[in-house]
């Protein structure tokens, strides 16, 4: 079973090669020990897949965000999951269209050759979720640094990156005409932080995601390392949070297509009552349902990166096509798990797994209700309902 046909059938094929040395086996030993997939990690980087976004003049492939979905929804079609490298192509984007010439010198070659990895980003706080305007974390300016106090939580692979970008208040929310003003965003070198303000908690959670709260007590930051204009950093944050959405979308997409496959196959092959499962309606429709509905969110996907690529606004495309694609999967791997029976909940069928993962993708990293709220004010011009 195949998704449509697409011109980026050799990054498929590239992607499908490599996730072929890193079996289901693999991922479920990962998964059992909480630990992080680096050979996995670090194969892809080997072979530039994660410099997809970095423009070749600075060492990468100077591919769309189009493409880059493509390599992680074919991951997570593999039985991978994403969630350990995405980080590096959303958080991409913020650096190569905000970042001065200067700091993409300094750090896109690195991160091209694997040398740093910027793998995390520092948005959401334990008291504002959501409602990024009103973050807390503040960066004050003392001579040629920024000083850095406050709070972050479910901040992904900070124990597996070198570089983080960081939004903070730089002018208090009293002193600004628009909410959306006064927020900065800065490239933290994560290790030497460690050393000198920042506190790092990891979180035990539902899925195996390395993620993090986070304690600044005075973290000084150069001043070098802000990217683009102080105050305009919400702006430049909602890039990376489009290509996160969008992204989201295509692993939804890939965890889809892995469900449908895995089920489909199961049930054509399982027999009671003297025939196959797969024979009944009561099985065939749930999964022809779900597999609908995967082919119509990846639609918008594509759709989203289209737009993002041109530098078009996206942000009802790309929450749309996150809403599509995780309700999809998740209907996918509900059938998925029933029709397993007993076997679905068992390790070694992998199936528990990635029902675990997909969940994830119904609260984060914007949650389903936020989404329709989106849509709502800002496409159908609806009153505003918080």
């Amino acid at each position: 079973m195949t998704s449509q046909t697409d011109s980026y059938q050799d990054i498929r094929d590239g992607i499908r090669a490599l996730c072929a040395q890193f079996p289901a086996e693999y991922h479920r030993k990962i998964d059992e020990a909480r630990s992080y997939p680096e050979e996995f990690v670090d194969a892809l980087t080997r072979e530039g897949w994660m410099a997809a976004l970095i423009p070749e003049d600075y060492g990468g492939s100077g591919l769309g965000l189009t493409e880059a979905s493509v390599i992680m929804e074919e991951i997570n079609r593999a039985g991978g999951n994403s969630g350990a490298c995405h980080g590096q192509m959303y958080n991409m984007n913020t650096l190569v269209r905000h970042g001065s010439e200067e700091q993409r010198l300094k750090y896109l070659p690195k991160i091209a050759s694997g040398e740093l990895r910027l793998q995390s980003m520092g948005v959401t706080e334990p008291t504002t979720g959501t409602d990024t305007t009103r973050i807390k974390t503040t960066a004050v300016k003392k001579g040629d640094r920024y000083v850095v106090n406050g709070q972050k939580v479910w901040i992904s692979r900070v124990q597996h990156s070198d570089l983080m970008i960081l939004l903070a208040r730089t002018t208090p929310l009293a002193d600004v005409q628009k909410k959306s003003e006064g927020l900065s965003i800065f490239l933290v070198d994560i290790r030497q932080a460690m050393k000198s303000g920042m506190e790092v908690r990891p979180i035990l959670n539902m899925v195996n995601h390395e993620t993090n709260e986070l304690f600044f007590d005075n973290l000084e930051i150069p001043e070098e390392n802000l990217i683009g204009e102080e105050g305009k950093g919400f702006k430049y944050i909602l890039t990376g949070l489009n290509a996160e959405r969008t992204l989201i979308a295509a692993e939804c997409i890939g965890d889809g297509y892995w469900f449908t496959d895995k089920v489909t196959d199961y049930v054509r092959e399982r027999e009671v009552f003297g025939r196959p499962i797969g024979q009944n309606q009561g099985v065939q429709f749930p999964i022809a349902e779900a597999y609908i509905e995967i082919e119509a969110a990846n639609l918008m996907r594509y759709k989203a990166c289209s737009l993002f690529d041109a530098g078009a606004p996206c942000g009802a495309e790309a929450n749309m096509a996150k809403y599509l694609a995780a309700k999809a999967s998740w209907e996918a791997a509900n059938a998925c798990i029933q029709f397993h029976g007993g076997f679905g909940f068992a390790c070694e069928y992998d199936v528990e797994r990635k029902f675990r993962e997909t969940r994830l993708y119904q609260v984060a990293p914007i949650s389903t209700n936020l989404i329709l709220s989106y849509v709502a004010e800002h496409v159908l011009g609806l009153p505003r309902s918080f």
